[in-house]
């Protein structure tokens, strides 16, 4: 059975799909898809902290989903612009598993991430598998993944 990581970059995915089609990603049926005949061995989804009961709703049914939840501090600043950027965790919990798995999971658009793919393509022979919505996802990430996958009415609620 092929061993999977799964790791969702959880502002990315609901920016985009909201900028697009105006509706939230599905994770229920996100999940069920990429773990069918597949052994999951670890799953996070990186999220903002702003403490209110909408999200801490949201946070728990990711957690009753399967996915552990990771948080950071949701930062406002003066000019208005806030800030939950969670790149360096997610890919240095990508370097973490990317040894003891066949394939890396990742749903986020962001383009930052084409060298992990590629690093870890190349260090392990690790393949990867991006979850983005077509057109707001970064062309080099595509490039970089073993499969793209883009984010539809399938896997919108």
């Amino acid at each position: 059975m092929k061993k999977i990581a799964i790791f969702v970059d959880v502002q990315n995915i609901y920016y985009t799909t909201r900028s697009k089609f105006n509706r939230n990603f599905n994770y229920n049926k996100f999940w069920s898809q990429i773990t069918k005949n597949k052994s999951t061995v670890i799953a996070i989804a990186y999220a903002t902290n702003k403490s209110d009961k909408k999200q801490i709703k949201f946070q728990n049914i990711l957690r009753a989903i399967g996915f552990h939840v990771k948080l950071k501090p949701y930062i406002c600043r003066s000019d208005g612009s806030s800030k939950g950027d969670w790149d360096v965790g997610i890919t240095i919990d990508v370097i973490k598993y990317a040894q003891s798995v066949d394939s890396i999971i990742l749903a986020s658009g962001d383009g930052d991430f084409d060298i992990l793919l590629e690093e870890i393509r190349k260090s392990y022979g690790t393949e990867s598998e991006v979850f983005g919505v077509k057109g707001l996802t970064s062309p080099s990430l595509i490039k970089q993944c073993t499969k793209y996958h883009a984010i539809d009415e399938d896997l919108l609620l």
